[in-house]
């Protein structure tokens, strides 16, 4: 297969079985180390549901990503601009970050919107941030879709897990998450900086599973210790803001009153 993110050859890496019933090749790239599935003909059955039902971890998640997050925007960026999360599922995140007391809205193609109703992006306008928490392992095109996050924002926040340098395989590393199929795109850094080179892009990395793509120049050293766990906690202090909470209560009254 060809490498999806630097066009060299893929050579065959492993087989496992997904969904419990499938067995899958798995391809990895000599020359940025991606790893990708092949074409991921299961993905429809995958997707049954949005979220998957072994996905008992996505709050605990949410809510570790909001200091992060806060502290990227509030150092790097204008933190009284406005946000998009992109692939947002359920909008939890979205509702927690505009309790933090920043403009988050949501965006996702597959997911319905439980809790941040009243607060979708816009299709028609250029954000400050775009955050993609959990989505690049997920897509099966990365450049084309990527390609899609850019027409939102020129910076791209994101997490995913980076392959250990013992290059597991299946079975020997969670994050392959062969029960739910859904991972089909596994990165190293050298293929986040060849997505870099790519767009044009400057890649910033904790080197474990919060990253950054943007045309924006800050200090990586910065941001390694804004998205580091037992660090990333020291800089709350700078980046607490009023929360959303009751004006946002408002709008969706007034949301409410106007469809009645």
């Amino acid at each position: 297969m060809q490498c999806k993110i630097c066009e060299n050859k893929s050579d065959f890496f492993a087989d496992a079985e997904i969904l419990f019933k499938y067995t899958i090749k798995y391809f990895r790239c000599p020359n940025c180390g991606f790893i990708q599935t092949e074409e991921p003909y299961w993905l429809e059955e995958a997707y049954s549901d949005a979220i998957n039902f072994s996905d008992i971890g996505l709050l605990k998640r949410n809510a570790d990503l909001v200091q992060p997050t806060k502290n990227i925007i509030k150092f790097s960026f204008d933190s009284n601009a406005e946000f998009i999360d992109f692939g947002a599922g359920y909008g939890v995140f979205v509702r927690m970050m505009r309790d933090a007391g920043y403009k988050f809205f949501w965006s996702d193609k597959y997911c319905e919107n439980l809790y941040s109703k009243g607060f979708e992006a816009s299709n028609d306008r250029k954000y400050e941030v775009l955050t993609a928490y959990e989505v690049f392992e997920h897509l099966p095109e990365p450049v084309k879709e990527i390609s899609e996050m850019l027409i939102h924002s020129d910076s791209i926040l994101f997490s995913t897990y980076l392959i250990p340098s013992n290059i597991p395989k299946p079975g020997e590393w969670w994050y392959y998450a062969t029960d739910h199929g859904q991972h089909v795109s596994l990165y190293t850094k050298k293929s986040l900086e060849e997505l870099g080179k790519r767009f044009g892009l400057n890649l910033y990395t904790n080197g474990k599973n919060i990253h950054l793509l943007s045309k924006k120049k800050i200090n990586g050293l910065l941001f390694k210790l804004k998205t580091t766990p037992y660090i990333l906690n020291l800089f709350s202090i700078f980046t607490n803001k009023k929360s959303l909470l009751d004006s946002d209560y408002n709008l969706v009254l007034n949301f409410l009153q106007k469809g009645k």
